[in-house]
């Protein structure tokens, strides 16, 4: 029996004002017009502003309600905060969105404290609070919680080893909530982009050599964009994805799985001796 399709949509998604996060609430609000569902966004930043309301605008003209929300997630009470403004606003949630992150350089032998336990709030802890805020909610409506991981979180990253770290982390605590709330009909899952051209990212792609060589890393050709990102969180947060828990997606044209062909040397049989 096909699991039902609710009539209606509502959707937090944190750091919704960034290339990939508005590449989410884009692609969230078409799939529901494929559903035939009528949608809510809830759309977090980190501070409210013109970037905030453009994108309400945006979203609006799509078809979508939308209210946007600001806070700092790495404040436990802020985060129970924004979920409980996101319920007054739109009901019920039915797709939380953890995108929200930030990664910076440094070398663990002299990383400061300060920015390790930085990278964690931000890319890690504050996935599982808000977790924890939505839950009674999301159990109501058996709804799905879907967290952007990174490559970085599936292989060493030299000198973002902090950033690391804690993608690590994230894709194991959205493994471990998958089992403890699966009775609770809760579906939790992460997805992890590859290389992704974005304003934040669009500084490198100006250099034609550069995209040249990063293109060609990649066995689809083409650097990511912030909707195939996107495409993946609303296949995740959709009834199509009702059976599918504790995964990770990961969308990087093939990168993490082409690294063995990147060593020098044509395939074959060993010579002999």
């Amino acid at each position: 029996m096909a699991t039902p399709v609710p009539s209606r949509v509502h959707a937090l998604v944190t750091g919704a004002t960034g290339g990939i996060g508005r590449g989410i609430c884009f692609a969230l609000v078409e799939q529901a017009r494929r559903d035939g569902q009528a949608i809510h966004v809830s759309a977090a930043g980190s501070q409210p502003g013109e970037r905030l309301e453009r994108l309400l605008d945006e979203l609006r003209a799509a078809g979508a309600s939308a209210t946007g929300l600001g806070g700092d997630i790495t404040d436990p009470a802020q985060c129970a905060a924004l979920v409980a403004r996101a319920q007054a606003d739109g009901g019920d949630l039915t797709a939380l969105v953890c995108n929200a992150g930030a990664s910076g350089p440094g070398q663990l032998a002299d990383l400061p404290l300060a920015q390790w336990d930085l990278t964690f709030n931000l890319n890690t802890r504050s996935a599982w609070l808000l977790a924890q805020a939505a839950r009674e909610q999301l159990a109501r409506t058996r709804g799905s919680i879907t967290a952007i991981a990174s490559m970085s979180g599936l292989h060493p990253h030299p000198g973002y080893g902090a950033y690391s770290a804690a993608k690590a982390a994230l894709i194991m605590l959205c493994r471990q909530l998958a089992q403890e709330w699966a009775t609770d009909g809760i579906r939790v899952n992460t997805v992890c982009p590859g290389m992704t051209r974005t304003p934040l990212t669009e500084a490198v792609y100006q250099d034609a050599e550069t995209l040249a060589r990063r293109e060609a890393l990649v066995p689809l050709g083409r650097i990511g964009r912030p909707e195939d990102v996107g495409a993946a969180v609303a296949y995740l947060s959709s009834a199509s994805a009702a059976y599918v828990t504790g995964q990770n997606l990961v969308v990087d044209g093939g990168v993490a799985d082409h690294m063995l062909a990147m060593i020098p040397g044509r395939p074959g049989k060993p010579a002999r001796s």
